[in-house]
């Protein structure tokens, strides 16, 4: 198990909880984070019951589970259930003299044969009905279907306060990343998270374990692994997009993905390149944020302005490289010369928003404490206009944070370059954001930084030294 401290913790706190009667769990999280594992591993050690479900008819399904109810108990007699009012009160009855976990696992193959199933799990779960309060189940239903699962315990749904833990598992940070891929190199290590992110699963199973021996084989190791046609991973952010319910036109959800991986981030931006209005993708852009597919984020500067930014690595490589020429990738006939073909795509499309991505996180996640002069607690990115010369600034890095006083305050402002060298040109054009923005906020201690791969000309060290602008490179970015 890598990394999954909180997680586990979570689970074996719900699964000990000694409560005296039947309690639920959800736990969510996109395909190939290591859910199953979770479980599976919960359930072994603590003897419990574990079930996955399987894209069936309910009568299937009913049929199955009763199977495996049966084996589990060490019934002598074969079980059956007429319908899941039984199936359920079977599962809450494996656990009237113990505590015991009792998961369900790809929970929305069950709902999608049997759409009343959460109902039913309300009912039996009621505080006062008696088989509740008989079994000490301790019920977790999983499935990777992140805008279903969002949604059983939410709102107006039927498990709505039903639920004792809602537990979402995460993929991988950038360097946790770069510890599972056992990368030491930041300029390697970042750039294969740009193409494959934080999936474990991606590593394990998918390339089976082939990681970039060096710098040099991370364009051999593309072709053999993502650009491969043979290679699992070639498909899967194509399958991403298909397993998620909720979308009913796959196409126009891949256009809007597409959208945003080529730099239109705008809602209006977004419905230009589509070709539709922007009320016509209102409903896209819901569905892709509540999979986890898309961010959502404000303009710090604008508020009704909003930012949205492909959440998944793997789906900004497929749609800035991989999509575009999809029919001569598959024949593969001269890969390694398509690829650098396309490399200013992968530079300008996938990278480059990819670092700023990382320098956003960093001044959130690792910066050290005190770096930006407050105890940070937000970051984000925006635009400033400048009326007096007609143009408009983006701020790659806006860090908002509290000072002494509890106040908050804009603390720093930065800029993010993936494959320039930065000068003093970059920290004049911040001394201009942060003097138009002194009329909104008090920026008498705001501080500049200045992000960069490629690193900085001496004229900015010195101005660093002297306290004018801070300076961080890829060696601090990954510790």
């Amino acid at each position: 198990m890598f990394d999954r401290d909180r997680e586990w913790a979570a689970l074996t706190a719900f699964a000990t909880s000694n409560q005296p009667n039947a309690t639920l769990g959800v736990v969510s999280g996109r395909r190939r984070q290591g859910k199953t594992f979770l479980l599976e591993s919960l359930c072994e050690a603590a003897d419990g019951f574990y079930f996955a479900a399987d894209q069936a008819t309910e009568a299937e399904s009913l049929r199955y589970l009763a199977a495996a109810v049966g084996e589990f108990a060490g019934a002598r007699f074969p079980i059956a259930f007429d319908d899941w009012r039984q199936a359920v009160d079977g599962l809450l009855a494996l656990a009237e003299d113990r505590q015991l976990p009792v998961v369900i696992d790809e929970f929305p193959y069950l709902v999608k044969a049997t759409p009343g199933l959460p109902s039913i799990i309300q009912s039996a779960l009621a505080p006062r009905r008696v088989e509740r309060r008989r079994s000490r189940a301790r019920l977790l239903l999983c499935g990777s279907a992140m805008s279903f699962m969002g949604s059983l315990p939410a709102g107006t749904a039927p498990l709505r306060g039903r639920a004792g833990l809602e537990l979402i598992v995460p993929t991988l940070d950038y360097r946790l990343a770069a510890s599972f891929w056992e990368l030491n190199d930041p300029r390697l290590a970042l750039r294969v998270h740009a193409v494959v992110g934080g999936t474990p699963a991606y590593r394990r199973e998918f390339v089976e374990g082939d990681s970039p021996a060096g710098f040099d084989d991370f364009d051999p190791w593309v072709l053999r692994t993502v650009l491969n046609p043979a290679s699992p991973l070639f498909r899967e952010a194509r399958y991403l997009l298909s397993e998620e319910p909720g979308m009913r036109d796959p196409g126009l959800y891949h256009s809007v993905l597409a959208a945003v991986a080529h730099g239109n981030s705008t809602t209006g931006g977004i419905a230009s390149y589509v070709g539709r209005r922007s009320s016509d993708i209102s409903h896209p852009l819901s569905v892709l944020e509540d999979s986890g597919l898309l961010r959502r984020e404000p303009d710090v500067f604008r508020a009704n302005r909003m930012l949205h930014r492909v959440a998944e690595p793997l789906i900004t490589f497929y749609q800035a490289v991989q999509r575009p020429d999809w029919a001569e990738w598959e024949r593969a006939r001269d890969s390694a010369r398509l690829w650098e073909r396309r490399q200013h795509r992968f530079e300008s499309n996938v990278l480059g928003p990819h670092f700023e991505q990382v320098c956003r996180d960093w001044s959130f996640d690792y910066a050290p404490a005190g770096f930006f002069g407050g105890y940070v607690n937000r970051v984000g990115s925006g635009v400033v206009n400048d009326a007096d010369r007609r143009v408009s600034h983006e701020v790659d890095i806006a860090v908002f944070g509290e000072r002494a006083d509890d106040t908050e305050a804009l603390l720093c402002i930065g800029e993010v370059k993936w494959n320039d060298v930065m000068g003093i040109g970059h920290l004049e054009r911040l001394r201009r954001i942060r003097h138009l923005l002194s009329a909104k906020f008090d920026t008498t201690h705001t501080r500049l930084a200045c992000y960069s791969a490629a690193g900085f000309m001496p004229a900015l060290h010195t101005a660093a030294e002297e306290g004018e602008v801070l300076l961080i490179g890829l060696g601090d970015l990954y510790g």
